[in-house]
């Protein structure tokens, strides 16, 4: 069932300093995450500001991705939206790309019913034939799909395989496993949480972390994996300082930062996101230093 096992990389949109789409300096993320051990590259999520994006910029990020990564991962392309029309059409249009999956966030300040979730899911999972991976982030949407939600869109519609659980409640998360019964492969929307959630059968973290450290975010979940639970929570439990550093601001302001430190792209934002404050910035720099990392 699982498009992917073990650590997906919410991948950064590098900017030149004009503000446009940097791709020579995205080529070079996109190698150091395949060559670091990323098991997934997830494309125009809330980490490569889609939300600024063009529509022509979203859809030639995602087949630049597709293009670099030449089939030696899969690709996840971010294809969500508040409008559903919207959302068929960059699924569809990331479907001609050659993506491996699409992953769709919960329609933002309409805040529909549950039976509106319903709706959207089906008609955008209906509008492909690629599998869905549902992306639950009330802190960020204004709306929860509840577990009972996600359960019925799993049986109903063959292509909705997975959930990104974002919510921050392993409560929540466990609720949702339990009535899922093995139907949905559920990964971690949250760094923090990554062995937590393994612990309850999921599937693996789509990760902010991976950016600056992939090859250590894989390794959280392969140890897992391999039965060496006390080795990968002590590298869960490690990196809880510089993940709290990566989100001292709104996601995708620290990691910007960081990965301008690494000498990956410049620390380009657009608007109304703004660079990290300075506190925060020299907080970020001495936890990636303690991690070896700079």
């Amino acid at each position: 069932m699982s498009i992917f096992k073990g650590a997906g990389v919410a991948i950064i949109t590098p900017f030149t300093l004009e503000g446009a789409v940097d791709y020579p300096a995205f080529a070079k993320i996109i190698e150091t995450q395949i060559s670091g051990g990323t098991d997934a590259i997830i494309v125009c999520g809330t980490t490569g500001e889609a939300s600024t994006l063009t529509h022509d910029e979203h859809i030639d990020c995602i087949r630049f991705c597709v293009e670099q990564v030449k089939g030696r991962i899969p690709v996840i392309a971010g294809t969500g939206s508040n409008c559903t029309e919207t959302a068929i059409y960059l699924s569809q249009e990331a479907q001609k790309a050659g993506v491996d999956g699409v992953l769709l966030v919960s329609p933002y300040y309409n805040k529909a019913t549950q039976n509106g979730l319903y709706a959207h899911f089906k008609a955008v999972a209906d509008s492909i034939s690629l599998p869905v991976i549902l992306y639950n982030i009330p802190g960020r949407t204004g709306v929860m799909i509840q577990p009972s939600t996600i359960v019925r869109l799993a049986e109903d519609v063959e292509n909705i395989v997975a959930v990104k659980e974002a919510t921050g409640d392993i409560s929540q998360a466990a609720t949702l496993m339990s009535m899922a019964k093995g139907k949905i492969d559920v990964y971690s929307g949250n760094d923090d949480q990554i062995v937590p959630i393994l612990s309850l059968g999921g599937s693996g973290v789509i990760s902010v972390l991976s950016n600056v450290a992939p090859g250590y975010t894989h390794d959280i979940c392969q140890s897992y994996f391999d039965g060496d639970v006390k080795r990968s929570a002590k590298l869960q439990l490690d990196a809880i300082p510089l993940i709290k550093a990566l989100f001292s601001e709104v996601n995708p302001i620290p990691v910007k930062a960081a990965m301008h430190m690494l000498g990956y792209c410049e620390n380009t934002l657009r608007m109304p996101l703004t660079p990290m404050e300075e506190a925060h910035e020299a907080v970020l720099k001495a936890e990636m230093e303690k991690m070896g990392l700079l």
